[in-house]
């Protein structure tokens, strides 16, 4: 494509483009830009991005994670163990000393 061809093709398209205002706070969009930056990326080309993968998976291209790093499926597991460990139910133990580690190691089947 010649340069007139791409920069006639640039006019055209950007006729047909949207704008997006987004507000986030401060910290998040300089901690975003931090890692975008070293992506070689920028705030908008990320949006882009982000924003055509939407379409190919037609939903959302990640799973969400909460702040320790878990789905919300699996954080919810965890606080049902934890109140079913105060009530003692589906409670294994309490193992002394080495008897834990042994137990571990048969439920992952350790060589």
């Amino acid at each position: 494509m010649s340069l007139q061809n791409q920069y006639n093709y640039g006019v055209i398209n950007q006729s047909f483009m949207s704008t997006i205002q987004v507000r986030i706070d401060d910290k998040t969009k300089k901690a975003a830009q931090k890692v975008l930056s070293n992506l070689g990326l920028d705030l908008s080309g990320a949006i882009k991005i982000y924003l055509k993968q939407i379409v190919i998976k037609k939903g959302l291209p990640f799973k969400f994670i909460t702040e320790n790093g878990f789905t919300l499926e699996q954080e919810l597991e965890i606080l049902k163990a934890w109140e079913d460990a105060k009530k003692g139910k589906n409670v294994i133990g309490p193992f002394k000393g080495d008897e834990a580690l042994e137990y571990l190691k048969k439920q992952i089947k350790w060589k």
